[in-house]
């Protein structure tokens, strides 16, 4: 049974790293971040520029995400018959509080003996400027929870490709710049294998799946991941990043095609994709013994 990918979930990376808040207004002006303290822990700096990123919002999002699609995988895998015991592990699942634990821990791995990521991330980030696109990534990430926006933003989405205008060249370059296409049909595919991996663990097949059999259904779903990657990844671009000028653009593309912006873009991935992994595991499992009868 194939798994839906979770891009919805995975586009992370400097995508995800959004704010907690956002303000009434697109062009009010956010609070500046203080820099990161000469000094301090390296563990306390990744944390720190964790909250400068504002990855609590994002994990409060990707929660409210998990719930819905957790309410999709009732509704396709069991006719709606999950029930509460369903929903409550889907909310187990995806707890908030463990989520951002996760998260973080991984985050400061991915960033062990990478001062300098952290300082020149800090800098970027914590200013008026790096705050307000934070705000607006998160505020796009909201807006697409609702389907009459998505279809509004992908047929806006869609003019803006086929006039081939500067700004959707801009934008083509920031998403090569942060190879955001390859890097999400990679993460959306390793999540649907570990949730292939649960639903075997638990019994969901009448005869056993080979990691190699599980891997092939996987890479069979590439192209149709890669496809649906693309057509969120644009319309969430152009509405996120609608509002900042080509200056700003510019200049977040700049500072992602730098030696830290690169590692802190494959840092912040690495860090989704664990959590991503265990989640589609859990909810694999979780979704067997549903089908099984069992309690879960």
């Amino acid at each position: 049974m194939a798994q839906r990918n979770f891009l919805h979930l995975a586009l992370a990376a400097l995508l995800v790293s959004a704010g907690a808040g956002i303000p009434a207004r697109a062009e009010t002006a956010p609070p500046v971040v203080r820099p990161a303290v000469p000094g301090a822990g390296a563990e306390a700096q990744v944390l720190r520029l964790a909250e400068t990123l504002q990855i609590g919002g994002v994990i409060e999002v990707m929660r409210q995400e998990g719930v819905e699609y957790g309410a999709t995988l009732r509704d396709e895998m069991f006719a709606g018959k999950g029930g509460p015991g369903w929903d409550a592990a889907v909310a187990r699942i995806y707890d908030q509080s463990r989520m951002r634990a996760e998260f973080d821990a991984a985050l400061v791995q991915a960033l062990a003996g990478a001062p300098g990521v952290v300082v020149e991330a800090q800098a970027f980030f914590g200013d008026a400027r790096g705050q307000k696109i934070l705000a607006l990534e998160l505020e796009a990430r909201r807006a697409l929870l609702d389907d009459a926006t998505e279809t509004a933003a992908q047929e806006a989405a869609r003019q803006m490709q086929a006039d081939s205008t500067p700004r959707f060249e801009a934008l083509s370059r920031f998403a090569t710049t942060n190879d955001l296409i390859e890097m999400n049909v990679m993460g959306a595919l390793n999540a649907n294998l570990a949730f292939y991996r649960g639903l075997s663990q638990g019994g969901a097949f009448d005869t056993a799946m080979t990691e190699d059999d599980m891997l092939a259904e996987v890479w069979a779903q590439e192209a149709d991941v890669r496809q649906e990657t693309e057509d969120w990844l644009w319309p969430y671009l152009s509405l996120a990043y609608g509002p900042l000028s080509d200056e700003e653009l510019q200049a977040y593309t700049d500072f992602s095609a730098t030696p830290e912006g690169r590692q802190l873009n494959a840092a912040v991935f690495a860090a989704f994709d664990a959590l991503f992994v265990r989640i589609s595991a859990e909810l694999g499992r979780a979704a067997a013994r549903q089908m099984l009868g069992e309690d879960i």
